[in-house]
């Protein structure tokens, strides 16, 4: 094929991307209580994660922060926009599918056997990310942050796009740092990073781990960036025992 003929091509898998990934938020669309009934679980103190901590003998105590609206047409563009990242979400196990299927007839078959564990690992890991973010690193940043107060004259009235962007921006960020694993095991397939390598910058891996979860961190507060440093630096430790030794 020439040049031209696989920019038809691509041309071809990105329309279909797109329409699936539009149909999808269509669909999506329709279910506006279903969505956001598990997008605002978090706000309410009968939330998993907040059960599961009352489970081990450490409840939780019950809390409400309210959430408002201060935009005539936000809470209609927030329902679009919302649509738009969990049809693309539900629509990611195909949209993988149809790169696969693009860049896998220009490897050797060698690479072909290399490749297709690479993208399905990274895609389970990006899966990890945003589940940990969901169910782990957003409630209890949202509990602790909509419940602090300087003072009991100043209620906290959260407003939704505040919400919103918060959860998206946290999960996709931590959906991109749990690619940490796959891409070292990658560099070290190709005789670039070696366990022993990362075992002896470990101190000055810790910093840059605090630095990367600062420039991560949307709240922009230590509660949360604590909280996101330390499954980073689990991966960086699970990326050692993937690392040739």
């Amino acid at each position: 094929m020439t040049f031209w003929d696989h920019l038809d091509v691509l041309r071809s898998l990105l329309l279909r991307c797109l329409a699936l990934t539009m149909a999808l938020a269509v669909v999506v669309f329709c279910f506006r209580e279903e969505i956001f009934t598990v997008i605002l679980a978090p706000q309410h103190t009968d939330f998993i994660t907040y059960r599961l901590f009352a489970a081990i003998g450490s409840p939780v105590d019950d809390f409400h922060v309210s959430l408002i609206n201060t935009s005539l047409a936000r809470q209609f563009i927030v329902h679009m926009q919302v649509s738009m990242a969990v049809g693309l979400m539900i629509a990611s196990p195909w949209l993988v599918f149809e790169v696969l299927r693009f860049v896998l007839p220009a490897l050797y078959t060698h690479e072909r056997r290399a490749a297709i564990p690479v993208f399905a690992g990274g895609y389970l890991m990006f899966l990890v990310g945003i589940a940990v973010s969901y169910f782990v690193i957003f409630p209890l940043t949202f509990r602790f942050l909509g419940t602090y107060q300087v003072s009991s004259d100043i209620p906290n009235y959260i407003s939704l796009s505040s919400y919103i962007s918060t959860l998206c921006s946290m999960s996709l960020a931590l959906g991109l740092v749990f690619e940490l694993p796959v891409v070292c095991w990658i560099l070290g397939r190709l005789g670039v990073l070696h366990a022993p390598m990362l075992r002896s910058v470990r101190r000055q891996a810790v910093v840059v781990i605090l630095v990367v979860s600062a420039l991560i961190t949307p709240t922009g507060d230590a509660f949360t960036l604590m909280l996101v440093s330390l499954p980073v630096w689990v991966l960086y430790e699970i990326s050692i025992l993937l690392l040739p030794k």
